[in-house]
């Protein structure tokens, strides 16, 4: 198993001081630190990692018809001012199918058709965006919804 955060040693003599973490975790938000000593100096860098995380409840998979909720949550300090969340590219408004609270987006009877991209864009008080993509699956039926079958009588029907 490859370890989650690593430094490319080989960046190092072009002056290529990156550190790589993956995946990142939510965990892994918070100051982060860079030194180097060349000759007599030292030079330093800080990075303050934030971390946005969509999750999904209950777990995948998503069973057609069986309510769901994706719930958006970020590191960043300042306070929510709004969530906006987008389907397949399209700002979904938050009346009737769904309904939106708090970060989250509850879906009480999802479909086929609600599969895919999910965005989940907070606006912060400082004016920050932060967003975050959700590839959301669902197992179901994706035909007509009463569909007829012929069967010749005397025979099976599968």
């Amino acid at each position: 198993m490859r370890p989650r955060v690593s430094v490319q040693d080989s960046a190092l003599r072009n002056g290529n001081f990156s550190l790589r973490i993956d995946p990142v975790r939510s965990e892994d938000a918070g100051l982060y630190e860079a030194r180097v000593a060349y000759n007599t100096g030292v030079q330093s860098c800080h990075v303050d990692l934030g971390v946005i995380t969509v999750t999904l409840s209950p777990p995948s998979p998503v069973v057609e018809n069986e309510p769901l909720l994706l719930s958006c949550n970020s590191s960043h300090w300042a306070s929510l001012v709004e969530t906006r969340w987008f389907h397949n590219g399209h700002l979904v408004p938050t009346s009737g199918t769904f309904c939106s609270s708090h970060g989250a987006l509850s879906i009480p009877r999802p479909a086929m058709s609600d599969a895919g991209s999910w965005i989940c864009q907070l606006r912060y008080s400082d004016n920050e965006i932060i967003s975050a993509t959700y590839n959301l699956k669902i197992l179901g039926f994706d035909g007509p919804t009463n569909p007829v079958v012929y069967a010749a009588a005397g025979s099976a029907a599968d």
